[in-house]
């Protein structure tokens, strides 16, 4: 393959394209706006399935060293009423299909294994354009820029590389989360760390829920959801953290204590992520010379698929190039037909059972939830 291959993103999906690439003796370069791999805090824990992250990793060939991170026991699950009573409790007995790592340890072993140099950092995209012929130009904050062959917009929700292929914007859903973090937990907040138990922990009403991960190093991290307009949102005052802590507490006014505590006992200062979407369905008209993969492309309310989706993305458009050497658009379009229906069919069905039962939108949430659980439990 001779056409030079530019990824803007340095995410999960855009390491993993990176890294079959470099597997297959292509040349690749990868833009970063971050300035370096620690220039921010990765996020938490992700769980990666059997049937699409896992198949992303293993054409990365780097399955061994994955099993070095999975966080055994994270796999458990429970559900609570909002009074603190157990309504759905499931062990992790090492039958599940969808292990817990950190995803910035993830991360750190997708940069690991692409050769020094390969990623750019501090490299802000500011805007793209077409050149002719499947060439285009990406024009970085600082003013410089770089001309490729081939452009992957790898570059998540906000991509600067979609409007080349789209004029598809995210949307607000209607829901929001703050995110807290306790630390110590089983020492520090013991009724908190007995209440979330050994994995994840759910607790929810219609428009409310508390959702809380136990992580590496015996911490707590907690998504606080909320569906409220963005209106809602800005008149709390997240820079005076305590104040913003009591005012997303009062919203769980009668939860018990173990569950509030999640918010207000927090020891990092609460932090608000409103949640976008892409139109369900998005899809382009082949670009010869660009595509997108990852939150580019199917940017969709949190269900656990996202990362696992921008992976398998990456893995199938690395294979696709290297199986059509000498034929980039037949590699793309292979790609894109095969990625458009899997994040459909993903949006459409497992991920609208988990956003109906998270967002409180059906008759009974708590049993829409316990019965999406039980649905994908292992038969025996």
């Amino acid at each position: 393959m001779t056409t030079d291959v530019t990824i803007i993103g340095a995410g999960l999906g855009g390491l993993t394209l990176a890294r079959v690439l470099h597997l297959h003796d292509i040349p690749v370069t990868v833009y970063e706006a971050e300035a370096s791999p620690v220039a921010r805090s990765q996020g938490g824990m992700l769980d990666i399935h059997d049937y699409n992250g896992q198949l992303a990793i293993d054409a990365a060939d780097l399955m061994d060293e994955f099993r070095g991170l999975i966080l055994e026991g994270r796999q458990a699950m429970r559900v609570l009423d909002p009074d603190g009573t157990v309504l759905f409790d499931k062990a992790d007995d090492g039958t599940g299909g969808r292990p817990e790592v950190q995803r910035g340890e993830l991360r750190r072993l997708l940069l690991d294994s692409v050769p020094a140099g390969t990623v750019r950092w501090g490299h802000r995209v500011s805007g793209a354009r077409t050149l002719g012929e499947g060439r285009h130009e990406v024009t970085f904050a600082d003013g410089r820029t770089v001309v490729t062959g081939l452009l992957v917009g790898a570059d998540g929700a906000w991509s600067r590389v979609r409007p080349l292929l789209s004029a598809a914007t995210p949307e607000y859903t209607g829901r929001s989360i703050v995110e807290t973090y306790l630390f110590e937990a089983d020492t520090r907040h013991p009724a908190t760390a007995k209440a979330v138990g050994g994995g994840s922990m759910m607790a929810l009403t219609p428009r409310r829920e508390i959702f809380a991960h136990r992580e590496a190093g015996d911490t707590l991290h907690a998504y606080v959801g909320l569906a409220e307009a963005q209106d809602w949102f800005a008149a709390v005052d997240f820079a005076d953290g305590p104040a913003a802590a009591a005012r997303i507490a009062k919203e769980f006014a009668g939860w018990a204590p173990e569950l509030t505590a999640l918010i207000t006992d927090g020891d990092t200062a609460p932090v608000l992520r409103p949640l976008y979407a892409l139109p369900t369905g998005h899809r382009w008209d082949r670009v010869p010379g660009v595509t997108l993969l990852g939150d580019a492309a199917h940017l969709a309310p949190p269900n656990g698929e996202g990362a696992n989706l921008a992976m398998l993305d990456g893995a199938d458009l690395g294979r696709a190039l290297a199986t059509y050497p000498d034929d980039i658009e037949a590699a793309l379009g292979e790609y894109e037909q095969a990625m458009f229906a899997r994040s459909a069919e993903a949006a459409l069905f497992e991920g609208a059972d988990a956003h109906v039962a998270a967002t409180g939108s059906g008759n009974d949430p708590v049993h829409d939830l316990i019965t999406t659980f039980t649905r994908h439990e292992p038969s025996r």
